[in-house]
């Protein structure tokens, strides 16, 4: 790469990301050097040498060149770890588009070098007669303190420092003068901090109810020994397992890992929720033992810290936990699986933007002898879009374990319950198989579908729904009395009667997961409730306490919001209620349809899972919607055809990628100036380049002003995605070039790749 200076990281592993230092590069080397590239470089007043890592190679000095150092030399090859993390740092903001700082942060699972835990044990060296007479002196001479260790240590011969110096309130300087005069001696072991013996030793879970390994049916048994048998060859494609709800793809993950394991080779596995942690930690725990561990946000600074120097170290084969865990430095990567690979959980919303998908495959591509398996029972629609083209290896998984069968559907119109007097938030159908469930003692999972809720206005008598002309997706309403469209800036008056029926019954949906317990505590007086969400979960073990409270059979009713509909395996569930499946499917987005589908298939397979008959009701204004009708018979091929049909003729994701630029700004008019004159650069260069661009905007963001900041946003469709990367490329130029010329405050620009919501 050529280029007159370069912006060096000093130390990678320290907080110092923050600051980079720029020198110069000899002539010898221009051209040479690449990010990613471990060189040696004089540093500080005393010019040291000391190793650092190229992070840009630019044209621009940030000082006058005679003030800058020269790099002394470029080191070999590096193929440490902290090379990789630049190298992917640089793939991520280029792909992405953020500082490389940002990047770095990203990929870094722990910044600075936590303290390991010291386990210190006191043990006495003398026989009991030479004790008892070292403690009858002690007492003789006032010794209070070193009495009480001598006469706590006779029975038991060993004790910890910490029981001592705190029950006891005996300070280390009276044990280390008792190993002075060689009555006791001090141990110290090094101990790491693990977070799966805490998790063991604060639950109490019945195991039965996380279900054990067992022998491969014929469908899983084709999908190992083929991928196995691709992978020995030489192979590493990227794998996509299709399987229906309740058809064992984690036994098949198991078995993956298990014969990576054998040839020498760790695994990540990704799972979309930190309350799926715990049950997915017990089943791999009772394949790998301690050899597996999890990385996600509720451990400390410490625990992070430790299980990336178990993995560095070879100490831990797997690692479990969210997006972040992507990032586990393991020397010998061979596996990373993404379970539940359409959740948009594994979308970051901060700065870069990164995918975790996308992001896996580059990782496992940087370790030579590492593939991917994609995992869903609803595939996100680029993952399938790419199996069906060949570029994923699609496997199928068509039944459910144990021969059990997928759960009876009822699809309830809730215009016609309005119609028959019914303003209950559960239908009829659904109040009375509850009912029928606490006669039986079985359980049941009511879940409020609030995902993607945007203030869209629809019709309780008709199910009309208020759209944008122009851009097919619901109306989002305002305080200021108008109907807004967040992808053009479509606006129009709100409405005061249903224009499709004239119903007065037109308005947005307030159900909340309180106000639906609060209902069924009145119905139902005999059930015992549980309630799963933003609010119920804020402690660090909120997830696993009301999970394995529901598991163990502790309360009959589950109400929650989408984390109790992800991945979760309760035996004695044979009702799940989908209360208001159309918050989502009428948000102001375009994947609307899609996600409705996802999560109605999702929490459909909840139900009926340990061979009991399931029933599920979901409940909906628009039973027609081909979404509904297709989750409803649980056909994800069905979806799949109508859901692409829509995408290719308005050009989205995935017939078409899409970057979103939000343009912020502390000044509304600059924000806005800026967000047309942006919009403008981009439409004069797709009508130059005549490239197929499409542009969308600019118009105020769904939420217009956040802290005082305010939004804008632009869209920007293209089916190369590396034109739309050229356009990123070109407005952080322009961005950048203006900052230097002072001629922007607070203004700035952010984008997305294929978002996963609407703005």
């Amino acid at each position: 790469m050529e280029g007159k200076y370069a912006n060096i990281i000093i130390d990678i592993s320290h907080e110092k990301v923050d600051r980079p230092f720029q020198y110069l590069i000899p002539p010898d080397l221009r051209g040479e050097l690449e990010v990613g590239a471990c060189v040696t470089v004089p540093f500080g007043a005393g010019n040291h040498l000391r190793k650092g890592y190229i992070i840009e190679i630019t044209d621009q000095a940030e000082f006058a060149p005679e003030k800058l150092k020269s790099i002394a030399f470029a080191e070999e090859r590096d193929i440490t770890a902290e090379a990789d993390y630049i190298r992917l740092a640089a793939w991520m903001k280029e792909q992405y588009g953020s500082t490389m700082i940002a990047a770095l942060k990203t990929v870094l699972p722990v910044k600075q070098k936590i303290k390991n835990v010291e386990k210190k044990d006191c043990r006495l060296l003398l026989s009991e007669q030479e004790t008892e007479a070292l403690l009858k002196s002690c007492l003789t001479k006032r010794q209070v303190a070193k009495a009480r260790v001598l006469a706590e240590l006779i029975p038991e011969k060993e004790l910890p420092v910490s029981l001592l110096t705190g029950k006891l309130h005996v300070s280390l300087k009276t044990l280390k003068s008792l190993e002075a005069q060689g009555a006791v001696r001090i141990s110290v072991e090094s101990n790491y901090r693990d977070p799966i013996e805490l998790m063991k030793e604060k639950k109490d879970v019945r195991s039965e109810s996380y279900g054990v390994k067992k022998d491969l049916c014929e469908e899983q048994s084709f999908i190992l020994k083929d991928i196995l048998s691709a992978y020995d060859s030489g192979e590493r494609n990227t794998c996509l397992i299709h399987g229906i709800t309740g058809s064992g793809k984690t036994e098949v993950y198991l078995a993956l890992i298990e014969e990576m394991v054998k040839r020498g080779k760790q695994a990540i596995v990704l799972i979309p929720e930190i309350a799926l942690t715990y049950q997915t930690v017990l089943r791999f725990y009772k394949c790998f033992g301690s050899r597996v561990s999890v990385m996600n946000s509720t451990l400390s600074k410490g625990e992070k810290y430790d299980q990336c120097e178990r993995a560095k170290k070879g100490d831990i084969d797997v690692i479990i936990g969210p997006r972040s865990a992507l990032f586990t430095p393991f020397p010998n990567l061979g596996l990373i699986v993404i379970d539940e690979e359409h959740e948009n959980t594994y979308k970051s919303e901060s700065m870069p933007k990164y995918h975790a998908r996308e992001t896996a495959i580059k990782i496992a591509s940087m370790h030579e002898d590492a593939f991917v398996v994609l995992g869903s029972a609803t595939p996100s629609l680029e993952s399938y879009y790419r199996a069906r083209n060949g570029e994923y290896k699609l496997y199928e998984l068509k039944n459910r374990q144990a021969g059990g069968a997928l759960p009876t559907v009822y699809t309830v119109d809730l215009r016609e319950e309005l119609k028959e007097g019914n303003r209950s938030i559960f239908s009829r159908k659904l109040h009375g198989l509850i009912e029928e469930r606490l006669r039986t003692r079985e359980q049941v999972i009511l879940f409020i579908n609030r995902r993607g809720y945007a203030g869209f206005i629809s019709c309780r008598a008709c199910g009309h729904v208020m759209k944008c002309p122009h851009c097919d997706v619901s109306l989002s309403e305002h305080k200021n009395g108008k109907l807004i469209c967040h992808y053009c800036g479509h606006e129009e008056p709100t409405v005061k009667a249903c224009p499709s029926c004239g119903s007065k019954y037109i308005l947005g949906f307030r159900a909340g997961t309180q106000q639906i317990e609060e209902v069924l505590r009145k119905e139902f007086p005999q059930a015992r409730v549980l309630r799963m969400d933003a609010d119920t979960t804020r402690t660090k073990d909120s997830y696993d306490e009301i999970l394995n409270n529901f598991a163990n059979g502790e309360a009959d009713i589950l109400v929650g919001t989408q984390m109790i509909v992800k991945g979760h395996d309760f035996p004695n569930v044979t009702l799940v209620g989908i209360l208001a499946a159309d918050l989502s499917l009428h948000a102001g987005d375009y994947r609307a349809g899609e996600r409705t589908f996802q999560l109605l298939t999702q929490a459909a397979g909840r139900a009926g899972r340990s061979g009991k008959t399931g029933e599920v009701v979901i409940q909906t204004y628009d039973p027609e919607h081909y979404s509904i009708i297709h989750a409803a018979d649980q056909n994800y091929q069905s979806f799949y055809e109508e859901e692409m049909l829509y995408r290719e003729m308005l050009h989205y994701p995935p017939a078409a990628h899409m970057l979103t630029v939000l343009i912020t700004s502390a000044e509304e008019e600059a924000g806005r100036e800026l967000a047309q004159i942006v919009a403008d650069m981009v439409k004069e260069r797709a009508k130059e380049q005549k490239d197929g661009t499409i542009v969308i905007g600019s118009a105020p963001a769904s939420i217009g002003k956040i802290n005082d900041i305010y939004r804008y946003t632009l869209y920007i469709k293209n089916v190369e995605y590396n034109k739309l990367v050229d356009i990123k490329n070109m407005l952080e130029i322009y961005i950048e070039n203006r900052k230097n010329k002072e001629e922007l405050k607070k203004e700035t620009l952010q984008f997305d790749f294929d978002p996963m919501s609407s703005y």
